[in-house]
């Protein structure tokens, strides 16, 4: 260190300091932003997460109700349109595939064939057209209102699951027509719904996030939906697509092991392919932590971007 020599205040002699003393209470440059103490990091807590979600149950039943209300309010026919939107689908698939593509649905009529893949892939359109924006509908409520902010698109998949519930009576006018009953594999139907909702609810989540950041997202989204109806095996059957893509599609799409396994324990009397729905499972399960904590991040940032 350099010594430095300064005159005393009385005058009597000089009063020798360490440089480095010297400088101490000189300002040091600023660094380029905050100090790192001061940085927020969000840490996510699943088990608080949940917690909380579970104490605001009601508010997603209060959504889903109010979201119900607003759809069918002033309208003709009400929660008959929860019936022909399936039902129409149904109709044109019958003249398309059945009459142009020969689809093969073995001993099963075509209406019944068709109506069951609708009814899933309806839930999940459904749930993601409306869950997709349901954060950026919900501006004025977000912004005044605290909960967790999820339970918007939660709201959204609520609202269509009572839509493919009052769907399903027209399955069982079909099977009193046709005289063509459920068989008793259909146990296996709360485990297919089980992945259904998983992937729904993954997806939904993480298109709801995104969609406050990207809002191209709302535009495109609707037609990802008409060519996925397409690309997914409603209309025709897994038997139709090549065998070797089975695993990879089911992976991709855990719809294609649902839709087929709804078909296979409730018309053909036989239980799920069982790998094909492991690996749809696990996707979906994968998607949905994902989507969640995707969600749960970028959360905090709604009110200030949206």
């Amino acid at each position: 260190m350099v010594p430095v020599r300064r005159q005393g205040l009385a005058g009597g002699g000089d009063v020798v300091a360490d440089s480095g003393v010297a400088m101490a209470g000189a300002r040091a440059p600023a660094a380029d932003g905050p100090p790192p103490e001061l940085v927020f990091h969000r840490v996510l807590h699943p088990l608080q997460m949940l917690r909380e979600l579970w104490a605001r149950r009601e508010l997603v039943t209060v959504l889903t109700e109010r979201d119900l209300r607003a759809r069918y309010k002033q309208t003709k026919v009400g929660f008959a349109w929860a019936l022909l939107t399936p039902f129409l689908l149904m109709v044109v698939f019958t003249v398309f595939f059945k009459r142009v593509a020969d689809v093969r649905t073995g001993s099963v009529p075509y209406p019944l064939f068709s109506y069951v893949g609708l009814l899933a892939w309806t839930f999940f359109s459904g749930a993601l057209s409306k869950g997709a924006v349901s954060i950026t509908q919900n501006l004025t409520l977000l912004n005044k209102v605290y909960c967790p902010r999820e339970v918007f698109p939660l709201a959204s998949v609520s609202t269509a699951a009572v839509d493919s519930s009052i769907a399903v009576s027209i399955l069982g006018v079909l099977f009193v027509i046709y005289r063509f009953p459920p068989a008793a594999t259909s146990v296996w139907v709360p485990v297919l719904m089980l992945v259904q909702l998983a992937f729904t609810l993954g997806v939904t989540l993480l298109l709801a996030a995104l969609v406050v950041y990207f809002r191209d997202i709302r535009q495109v989204l609707p037609m990802i939906l008409q060519f996925g109806l397409f690309a997914t095996p409603v209309g025709y059957g897994l038997e139709e697509m090549p065998r070797k893509w089975w695993g990879v599609y089911s992976a991709l799409n855990p719809l294609v092991p649902v839709i087929d396994g709804y078909r296979r324990t409730v018309l053909l009397g036989e239980p799920p392919k069982i790998d094909l729905l492991v690996i749809g499972a696990t996707s979906s399960v994968i998607l949905l932590v994902v989507g969640y904590t995707v969600f749960k991040r970028l959360e905090a940032g709604f009110a200030d971007v949206a």
